[in-house]
């Protein structure tokens, strides 16, 4: 009599999870924008030539490359720290092309719809290096971080794509620690996919890299959510300072859902998922003034940690390797 109470209610509980999970399901499909629907503009995006003040239509990442490195450099309301990130990386990347002229490169600021005069400080750069060197993407709406640095990708034209914070916090000349480890593990930079990402893990007992107790405990608490829900293996998911070859941009972000500060983990995940081969670079870095993470900054990039581990583990978000926008 009891093993039969036991089996009814068993089954009865089994059939209500079934229940349950098909209805949630079904509720973040509902509430799930693919990304074909999300309001987008790439076909429509034109840089503008100071020199001859006509605007240009963008290529596409999906044409073959023709420079060797795309820096992408998401920006929002970043006018007074823009200028020093540009200057230290065009002084750079300027070097590296004087000696040695096939180290070909171009800068894409993208603003995500600043308040500020942001499109104008980098478009004084596009008219100083001529639109070749730097251009100047200006979106209409803020999308978010992921959302710039993915627009900027699909306009570029280098077989490497590096995206950098527009506040400067790395030290630029460390693309060349993130470009050996990429070339080293590569035997064609044209088809190989390698993610590389900057890391600062071994800055975390490093006066340089102070935080107040309550940042400390906030960022321990999402690295733990990070490794229990989504991406294992990488311990600094966040460093805004990444390498990828042009094939694996293509496959990552063709498939990028989350548009705002998690991105980086939806990008790693997709990643892994594709198994590219990933590989984490100790950089220099140090904390600038006018950091846009603030507390619920935090609760965001947690609940879209969340949101990522629910809609691929009940498929309302698919990673297709042939997807391609």
């Amino acid at each position: 009599m009891l093993d039969c109470c036991c089996t009814k209610w068993l089954t009865w509980g089994l059939l209500v999870i079934m229940v349950l999970v098909f209805l949630f399901k079904r509720i973040i499909r509902a509430v799930s924008i693919p990304y074909a629907q999300m309001p987008q503009t790439e076909n429509e995006q034109h840089f503008l030539d100071p020199k001859t003040n006509q605007k240009i239509k963008f290529p596409s990442i999906l044409n073959s490359a023709s420079l060797y490195l795309s820096v992408i450099v998401p920006s929002y309301n970043e006018e007074a720290r823009l200028p020093t990130m540009l200057d230290e990386a065009l002084e750079y990347l300027e070097k590296r092309n004087r000696a040695d002229s096939s180290f070909t490169y171009e800068i894409i600021v993208v603003d995500d719809g600043s308040k500020d005069s942001t499109s104008k400080v980098a478009l004084e750069y596009s008219k100083k290096y001529s639109s070749e060197t730097v251009r100047v993407l200006t979106q209409d709406f803020n999308r978010g971080k992921g959302g710039a640095v993915r627009m900027g990708v699909m306009k570029c034209r280098g077989k490497l794509i590096l995206f950098a914070d527009a506040d400067g916090a790395s030290k630029f000349s460390d693309f060349e620690r993130l470009e050996k480890i990429v070339k080293t593990n590569s035997s064609s930079l044209e088809n190989d996919k390698i993610v590389a990402c900057g890391s600062r893990r071994h800055l975390e007992k490093d006066s340089i890299a102070k935080r107040s107790l309550f940042r400390t405990i906030l960022m321990h608490g999402f690295h733990f959510l990070v490794w229990f829900l989504c991406v294992k293996g990488v311990r600094d998911t966040q460093c805004g300072f990444k390498l990828l070859t042009r094939p694996a941009a293509i496959d990552a972000f063709s498939n990028l859902h989350v548009l705002r500060w998690a991105f980086d983990v939806d990008l790693l995940y997709i990643a892994q998922y594709l198994k590219m081969p990933i590989f984490e670079v100790d950089i220099n870095w140090h904390e600038c003034e006018g950091s846009k993470i603030t507390f619920g900054s935090y609760i965001q990039m947690g609940l879209d940690l969340l949101s990522i581990r629910l809609h691929y583990l009940f498929g309302a978000w698919k990673i297709n390797p042939n997807h391609r926008l």
